[in-house]
């Protein structure tokens, strides 16, 4: 055979050569990867709401060993805790050998994904069908939301502090409900209409019921059978809406996709394809250097505005509390401190390949992708990470034998999106995104490779290290 020529081995030695990571990792890893996905396919069937992901964690933890942070008592090198804010986002810590004195380092993923929230007076009666009014939450095209079947999620709070947890539309015993669509033999006005107006908002109205209360002559009858269901299973009336948090999820399952396995759709991999396995590199660190914590947080999908967001300071008081019990300015804390925003981003695909840009998109099997920047337009709204920690991150990950790559969300002036990094940045943490590849993200079915998924956990570990 003959040897090769000076521009094959220049081309070896100086392209960027991308390789499907199937290709690339050994058959033990992919193993791994494929029985890691498993533990991760219970946790979204678990999670379907920001509470259920956030009660799961704990359950986890507690297994784990985690206590409950008390910020009145010394901790020690390998010591767990956790901070549950509001039980809609939790904050897991492994403390460190050398505790806070040369910073943290953040993992931080959000666990609230796109759905269905329940208006405060949701239930009418129209036609003799029994409806919920709802306001969508987060980014998503209304019209992938009608005709799959919805669960109903969340709790209600009653007079006198009572709490009641509603989970209904999961089980294959339990009933689910829908947003209705129009036939298409009547559909032509509305086919007509853009994408956006195919489906308003105040149309993504939810079928709940259409018997009415039995021998009686009143009005809205459909409605008092309802009512009368849900008294007598959850004790809770008409003006209890008004003080409840109730979600319309999908009601799919995790699932493997492809004939090959290779992949998991579900709901809600936009973010916890990310929580997860931050949450399982918390658990893989046993007594590291620094102290670490993930950060599994809400609100991502609206702003990170309100309490349980990272707009709010709950992060920085809790790094201020470990900052204060070993004698240091948590301002000097964070100046050391490093943080991986834990975040998706969206994964090349080929049937919609014009709103891409495919030099720098990212693409399923081929790891996590590491995101230098996000925004929009002339990178609007976004934390732009430096070349320097965007090298170390990539040495890291090299080092640690973890499948990489680099992505942007599409062409430059297609759109765009954010993340919660520059709320990170904006407290002097140096923070770059890494997360996973999605196939159609926001919609109420996605995507992801369970290479992806494991590599992710990988990084993570890795950083904790």
């Amino acid at each position: 055979m003959s040897e090769k020529s000076l521009a094959s081995q220049l081309k070896e030695e100086l392209f960027l050569n991308r390789r499907n990571g199937a290709l690339v990792i050994s058959d033990d890893e992919i193993k791994k990867a494929d029985d890691f996905c498993e533990g991760y396919k219970k946790y979204l069937d678990a999670g379907k709401t920001e509470r259920e992901c956030v009660k799961e964690a704990i359950r986890l933890a507690i297994a784990e060993g985690f206590t409950e942070y008390d910020p009145s008592k010394k901790y020690s090198a390998g010591d767990k805790v956790y901070v549950n804010n509001r039980g809609k986002a939790i904050m897991l810590a492994v403390m460190g050998k050398k505790g806070v004195s040369e910073g943290v380092k953040l993992a931080i993923a959000h666990i609230d994904s796109p759905r269905l929230d329940l208006k405060p007076n949701p239930l009418y009666e129209s036609s003799e069908l029994a409806m919920f009014k709802t306001h969508y939450y987060g980014g998503i095209k209304k019209y992938q939301w009608t005709a799959i079947p919805l669960a109903l999620h969340g709790v209600v709070a009653c007079k006198g502090g009572k709490i009641i947890e509603v989970s209904i539309g999961e089980r294959d015993d339990e009933p689910c409900f829908c947003v209705t669509d129009l036939l298409p033999h009547l559909g032509r006005e509305q086919m007509s209409k853009t994408g956006s107006k195919i489906i308003e908002g105040e149309n993504l109205n939810i079928l709940v019921g259409s018997r009415p209360f039995r021998d009686d002559k009143e009005s809205e009858l459909v409605k008092l059978n309802i009512l009368k269901l849900l008294k007598d299973k959850y004790d809770i009336k008409e003006s209890d809406f008004l003080t409840a948090e109730l979600e319309a999820v999908p009601a799919f399952k995790a699932r493997d996709i492809g004939f090959d396995r290779s992949m998991v759709g579900a709901y809600g991999h936009d973010d916890r394809v990310c929580a997860y396995p931050a949450l399982m590199a918390a658990f893989s660190a046993k007594t590291p250097e620094n102290t670490v914590i993930s950060v599994l947080t809400d609100k991502e999908e609206t702003g990170s505005d309100g309490n349980t967001g990272m707009q709010s300071r709950y992060m920085m008081y809790f790094i201020k509390d470990l900052a204060k019990a070993e004698g240091y300015e948590v301002h000097h804390v964070l100046h050391k401190s490093k943080c991986l925003s834990a975040d998706v981003n969206a994964a090349y695909d080929p049937t919609y390949a014009s709103a891409y840009e495919a030099n720098n998109s990212s693409y399923i099997n081929n790891g996590v992708v590491i995101t230098k920047y996000t925004g929009s337009g002339g990178k609007g709204g976004t934390n732009d990470a430096s070349a320097e920690y965007m090298g170390e991150i990539r040495d890291m990950l090299d080092n640690g034998k973890v499948l990489w790559q680099i992505g942007e969300l599409g062409k430059v002036d297609g759109g765009g999106g954010g993340t919660i990094a520059k709320y990170v940045a904006n407290l002097d943490v140096d923070t770059v995104d890494l997360g996973v590849p999605v196939l159609s993200m926001h919609a109420p079915y996605e995507i992801v490779s369970k290479i992806d998924v494991y590599m992710a956990f990988r990084a993570f570990e890795e950083f904790f290290k």
